[in-house]
């Protein structure tokens, strides 16, 4: 694929911009002010994405057959318009936009196509793995307002992989392992067993992996535990945690990664007595994450 030329003379530049113009006047009678907002900055985007390329008729028939084809592998357990989203960098854009900054607010990251309503609740100190495969995980922390004052009852839903890298939605047997709910105590504490992360690509059997590895790109995303953490009259946080002195911190496929979101992951020789004390025959790693959340309005 080589780079159009560029160089345009004034008559061709004018002929373009007022197409631009005339489409962008089409939403004139938009009853919608942002809706109409919306279509006209897409337009505007758009038009001046394909004037500065020099788009091609060949190459826009292959986006259409992309999007096609991300729409034709897209069903109820498979999202690839997030995967896409996540890969472009869309995804942590939008997140970043409306998750300001906010004192010690903890810091928000990708959601991700594989969250899944109705998990399992558990009770503090038990088990959210249900049979996953993988080294026992130790996580614990609090939940506390921008105040600094314990949230009790602050509900908490996390997800991960098992230890060959697949969420449980990926296996279509309609097991559910390696999520669930649970709500801090009276003093804003949580705790639970986990599996310790580990990294996984994102699915790269469909158009949006073809397009990572047309691009030079690894699918991988860098080892992480998922956590969206809510409490009223708190903004919602969707985040994760990530494992540090993973190789693959800086190069996370969805770009998800943020400084703040590395904890460490300490490893416990078998046979060290875990905080509930259970005594666990093989290795177990234990972790730290304190959370903060911003207030509702900002």
């Amino acid at each position: 694929m080589t780079a159009a030329h560029t160089e345009v003379s004034a008559e061709q530049a004018a002929r373009e911009e007022e197409l631009v113009e005339r489409v962008v006047r089409s939403f004139d009678a938009c009853q919608d002010p942002r809706l109409k907002e919306l279509m006209t900055g897409l337009v505007k985007h758009v038009h001046a994405y394909i004037r500065e390329v020099r788009l091609t008729e060949e190459e826009w028939s292959e986006a259409i057959g992309f999007l096609t084809a991300a729409g034709h592998i897209t069903d109820d357990r498979r999202q690839e318009f997030i995967l896409l989203s996540d890969v472009l960098g869309a995804s942590m854009q939008t997140i970043a936009v409306n998750n300001e900054a906010y004192g010690e607010a903890t810091e928000a990251t990708v959601f991700g196509p594989f969250f899944v309503e109705g998990a399992p609740e558990i009770a503090n100190g038990e088990d959210m793995s249900f049979g996953a495969p993988g080294e026992p995980c130790w996580v614990e922390g609090t939940v506390t307002g921008a105040d600094g004052k314990p949230l009790p009852r602050a509900r908490i839903e996390v997800w991960e992989t098992d230890e060959d890298g697949r969420y449980d939605v990926q296996y279509g047997d309609g097991r559910t392992a390696a999520r669930a709910r649970l709500f801090t105590d009276d003093e804003g504490r949580y705790r639970f067993w986990g599996i310790t992360p580990t990294p996984y690509p994102i699915p790269h059997d469909g158009p949006v992996g073809r397009l990572l590895d047309a691009a030079g790109r690894s699918p991988m995303r860098a080892s992480h535990l998922h956590f969206m953490v809510s409490h009223a009259g708190c903004r919602t946080l969707v985040t994760h945690i990530f494992v540090r002195g993973d190789a693959l911190l800086d190069s996370d496929a969805v770009f998800g990664v943020k400084e703040s979101l590395v904890r460490d992951f300490v490893r416990q020789p078998a046979g060290t007595p875990a905080p509930d004390g259970r005594v666990i025959d093989g290795t177990w790693s234990r972790t730290r994450f304190d959370i903060t959340l911003a207030p509702a309005d900002t």
